[in-house]
């Protein structure tokens, strides 16, 4: 019988022993990247360490989205490394500061609702490019020191390492779910390598993770308006690809788990967890894909989890860094591999048949802009632009206009589909001003009046009736609508024709 307990969530059950097996798992899997992470920032492993302790803790405590793991990532370190390189670490721990204040800005002003403008397509370019990244880089543990592939016994050995790993994270749960996967992988493969004495890459081997815990000190820069001028562009930038990613590995988990996380509420925890990552010396960060569906495979879907990883994980840095060091990486790279795996969405490959030609498009350029710029702000905005492009393109062509002359001789117009910017031309080509009859009726039941380019529209037309002498009419009218032309009277002269017959359909609950 499982005993669980209520931690923080309190209408929430917690299987104890699942979260603190599973966190323990996500905290040896944090270690190599959090170390890759800050080396690639050009700051000291320490920072990244120190990074995902802080992040990890605070985010599991007041993040929105319980079972997600946040530390270190790839994309904040390439924000900062030139800041890094060119001004050294105090400026990055006051940048990230600053990032964090940003971002709890944002949730406070509830700007998470935005990722509801991010369509499919790109969430599933931004996960495929991130599996990419995610198993290219597992490619360097291939490499020797000098950057040149291993080959011989290294790399049979290596080979033979990772996929007993990746085997037995495939293989166990079909057998059992007692024990998370990924711990028995990495356990087998640290007993066989320290058993048989085998010579393999280790983490160690990376670079020494020995250390105390955080210590806190104020940035030393100064507070002047230089300062602020220089860090601030690094912080918005860091802000908004930490709140992109954050929130896209939020919705990701949420259809995963089949529940629904708060996405105001994880920014304003980012936001914290990056000003505290500042002040405790490390390089910020944000959610972390990977780790987090490590987290959720294993069946962890509480906070508990979380807060282990980040605990363990400053434990191994102060009290046991001469054990951790001796982990082999080959288990490391096949949980990694196994995660690229899982994370790659394999279901999208299906739909190059059935999806629009516009959808795959956005796909794959969201995917290639991910892998090969690693910049997923970036890769996400211009999925973004482009789907609302190719939108506003497809709706252009659907505006449409049925003509008619009833008995008294007025024409009547009855449109069909939006009129705003991209529908004004076909819109305006409609119409035949000076072959109509002398009263003009444009039905709106079946359209909508969307922008200020279309109150134009309808200005100008207007103009070319009024000019011949004839008079036009605007019928069927939303609330909405007729509110837009109330607020653009000072612009536009139009006689909005009642019709007392109709009524907006209402639910009725």
């Amino acid at each position: 019988m499982k005993k669980y307990f209520n931690l923080f969530d309190f209408n929430q059950k917690v299987d104890y022993k699942t979260e603190v097996l599973s966190g323990f798992t996500v905290a040896l899997a944090l270690i190599p990247e959090a170390v890759a992470f800050a080396l690639i920032a050009g700051l000291s492993p320490l920072t990244g360490l120190y990074a995902a302790f802080v992040m990890g803790l605070v985010t599991s405590i007041l993040g929105g989205r319980p079972g997600m793991i946040s530390g270190a990532t790839g994309a904040v370190a390439v924000v900062i490394v030139a800041l890094a390189i060119s001004h050294g670490p105090e400026y990055v721990f006051a940048t990230v500061v600053l990032a964090g204040l940003i971002q709890i800005l944002a949730g406070v002003f509830k700007l998470g609702k935005l990722m509801r403008l991010v369509p499919h397509p790109v969430i599933f370019g931004f996960v495929n490019g991130l599996a990419i990244i995610i198993f290219m880089s597992q490619l360097d543990q291939f490499k020797d020191s000098n950057g040149s592939w291993l080959t011989g016994q290294s790399l049979y050995i290596l080979l033979g390492l990772v996929g007993l790993t990746m085997l037995i994270i495939w293989g166990l749960p079909k057998l059992t779910k007692a024990i998370p996967a990924s711990l028995v992988a990495i356990l087998t493969v640290f007993g066989i390598v320290v058993g048989l004495g085998v010579d393999t890459k280790t983490v160690g081997d990376i670079a020494s993770i020995q250390g105390g815990f955080p210590p806190f000190h104020i940035p030393m820069v100064p507070l002047t308006i230089e300062t602020l001028t220089l860090i601030f562009p690094y912080a918005a930038i860091m802000a908004g690809v930490g709140l992109i990613e954050s929130l896209l590995t939020l919705n990701i988990i949420d259809e995963i788990t089949e529940t629904r996380g708060r996405g105001n509420k994880e920014a304003v925890a980012q936001g914290a967890a990056n000003i505290l990552s500042g002040l405790f010396s490390g390089m910020g960060g944000c959610a972390m894909l990977g780790q987090s569906l490590i987290n959720i495979s294993n069946g962890a879907r509480a906070r508990l989890s979380g807060i282990v990883a980040s605990v363990a994980l400053l434990v191994f840095v102060m009290f046991g860094a001469g054990l951790i060091e001796q982990l082999p990486m080959a288990a490391l790279t096949g949980l990694m591999i196994m995660v690229a795996v899982g994370t790659f969405e394999w279901a999208s490959l299906k739909t190059f048949n059935k999806m629009p030609k516009s959808d795959i498009f956005v796909m794959l350029v969201v995917t290639l802009v991910t892998v090969f710029l690693h910049n997923l702000a970036l890769a996400v905005i211009v999925g973004v632009i482009i789907s609302a492009l190719v939108f506003a393109w497809d709706n252009a062509k659907r505006i449409r206009a049925r003509k008619s002359v009833d008995t008294a001789g007025v024409k009547h117009y009855e449109i069909y589909g939006p009129l705003f910017f991209g529908s004004v031309t076909a819109f305006n080509e409609k119409f035949d001003v000076l072959d109509d009859p002398n009263e003009v009726i444009i039905d709106f039941k079946e359209s909508r009046i969307v922008d200020m380019s279309a109150i134009e529209a309808l200005n100008k037309l207007t103009e070319r009736y009024h000019k011949v002498g004839k008079k036009i009419h605007l019928r069927h009218l939303s609330n909405d609508c007729q509110q837009l032309l109330q607020n653009a009277d000072k612009i536009i002269d139009i006689n909005v024709m009642e019709d007392p017959h109709y009524k907006v359909v209402v639910d009725k609950l």
